[in-house]
């Protein structure tokens, strides 16, 4: 292989000139445009990196607010337990104030209508005692027949 060295020369001047051109008008732009295409791309890392630190504290306060909402929902909750168990308990007692009151009054009502009857009977009894006292007066009998006489008298007011 042979070597010209004219031709050798030319080439090299044309690569060179070529080179210094491309430089300029091509490579220097076309380098500025992949710097601005490296700050786009960086800026746009940057700006996902904020927006995931802020989605992540987002995610924290939603946390702590719906942790907060449980709590509260815990409070009303036990304090409706507790309402609802004071309530059943106050309804129990005044139930059991009023089951002691009515049974109070039906015992007053029995008694008083006990001591009505007893009264009703003493005067039946009274009445019934001057009958056969009038009776046995009025016969004379002996004590055989007198013994009937209140039995029967006693069977009469065992009927009544």
């Amino acid at each position: 292989m042979h070597i010209t060295w004219s031709t050798f020369f030319i080439q090299l001047a044309a690569f060179l000139i070529l080179f210094l051109l491309l430089k300029r008008y091509a490579f220097g732009p076309l380098l500025g445009i992949m710097e601005q295409r490296k700050e786009l791309i960086q800026s746009q890392l940057d700006n996902a990196e904020n927006s995931r630190s802020q989605a992540a504290q987002h995610l924290e306060e939603q946390k702590q607010a719906l942790q907060q909402a449980r709590k509260e929902a815990y409070d009303i909750i036990e304090q409706a337990k507790a309402t609802s168990s004071k309530q059943a308990d106050d309804i129990i007692v005044t139930a059991k104030t009023e089951a002691s009151r009515l049974k109070d009054d039906a015992v007053k009502d029995i008694e008083s209508e006990k001591n009505k009857a007893i009264a009703a009977l003493r005067g039946e009894v009274g009445g019934m005692s001057v009958k056969i006292a009038s009776k046995i007066i009025e016969k004379q009998i002996d004590e055989k027949s007198q013994e009937q006489l209140v039995n029967q008298y006693l069977k009469e007011v065992g009927s009544k």
